[in-house]
């Protein structure tokens, strides 16, 4: 009889237990961002700032010298002139179909987001290929973040900067860093370790032949990474708008609340022509260093 009332009464205490220590960490959460998140979002300011001015600068910009400007820059990363034309051709159509603002707004965050990613994720790579404990320690948050729903890691930020570009710009890197930051540590890791022993017999340095040996030929992969990094925050576009990042997420968002089908088809395709856009002109430039890089070890 005993054991029977344990039973029954085990998963009751379990579950006030549960609730008092959700309880506890709500209240102490909760307290934590009234003390503290004007703090936090004040440090974000300089962030904020930037990323107004880039949106106001390519809203503000004629359009054909927005779309002269990308295709220069896709011709110069790929050499390639039917990529370039496909750029223009994307870019006219988005234009026609009346998203031209949504999709500068987008273009504005995603390369915000990117470059961030960039500027955190390879030190952080370059710190994991130097020491198997810091791997050891980042390898598993690198974990969490790739799967966690993008969801649950939108609810502490939002409660913390409410909603708004800064808290949509730290979802969307939080979702896209990790590839970036893994394919940097795999790439100097794959480095030929003769190679490194060669620089080193020349007396090169720690960072000498970091920077001289190891980046460069790790540079096609860390690319792979770039270009994921930009497919993942792409994807998260949809997701941000709805704790209120303008851009091409939101009428994509109003089409499934209102049943829109064109509007959320149209808005989804231009994401998609952003995508390919971006996925083509990273890989074409990964090819390029690669064969750059053969070209360099032959000579």
């Amino acid at each position: 009889m005993a054991s029977e009332s344990w039973l029954t009464e085990f998963p009751k205490m379990s579950r006030e237990g549960l609730l008092a220590i959700r309880k506890s960490l709500d209240a102490t959460y909760r307290d934590f961002s009234r003390e503290y998140g004007e703090s936090i979002e004040a440090i974000f300011d300089p962030l904020l700032t930037f990323l107004i001015w880039f949106e106001k600068l390519l809203l503000n910009t004629p359009w054909p010298l927005i779309i002269i400007a990308i295709t220069a820059l896709a011709y110069f990363a790929s050499r390639s002139w039917k990529l370039s034309l496909g750029v223009v051709v994307s870019f006219l159509l988005i234009g026609y179909f009346g998203m031209w603002e949504d999709t500068m707004r987008t273009l504005s965050i995603i390369t915000v987001c990117t470059m961030l990613s960039i500027a955190l994720g390879i030190p952080v790579g370059i710190m994991m290929a130097r020491s198997d404990r810091v791997q050891s320690t980042v390898t598993p948050m690198l974990d969490i973040m790739q799967t966690m729903p993008a969801f649950v890691y939108l609810i502490p930020v939002v409660m913390l900067l409410g909603i708004g570009r800064i808290p949509g710009v730290i979802a969307v890197v939080i979702y896209a860093i990790p590839p970036v930051i893994r394919l940097t540590n795999l790439g100097i890791r794959l480095v030929d370790r003769e190679v490194l022993e060669a620089a080193t017999s020349y007396g090169a340095s720690p960072t000498q032949r970091l920077m001289g040996v190891q980046l460069p030929l790790a540079m096609p992969t860390i690319m792979a990474g770039i270009n994921q990094t930009i497919m993942m925050s792409l994807a998260m576009v949809v997701i941000a708008s709805m704790i209120g990042v303008k851009g091409l997420g939101q009428p994509v968002l109003k089409s499934i609340t209102n049943q829109y089908f064109t509007l959320g088809l149209f808005n989804g395709l231009a994401i998609v022509a952003l995508a390919i856009i971006f996925d083509r002109v990273s890989q074409a430039y990964a090819k390029r260093t690669q064969k750059h890089m053969e070209g360099t070890d032959h000579g």
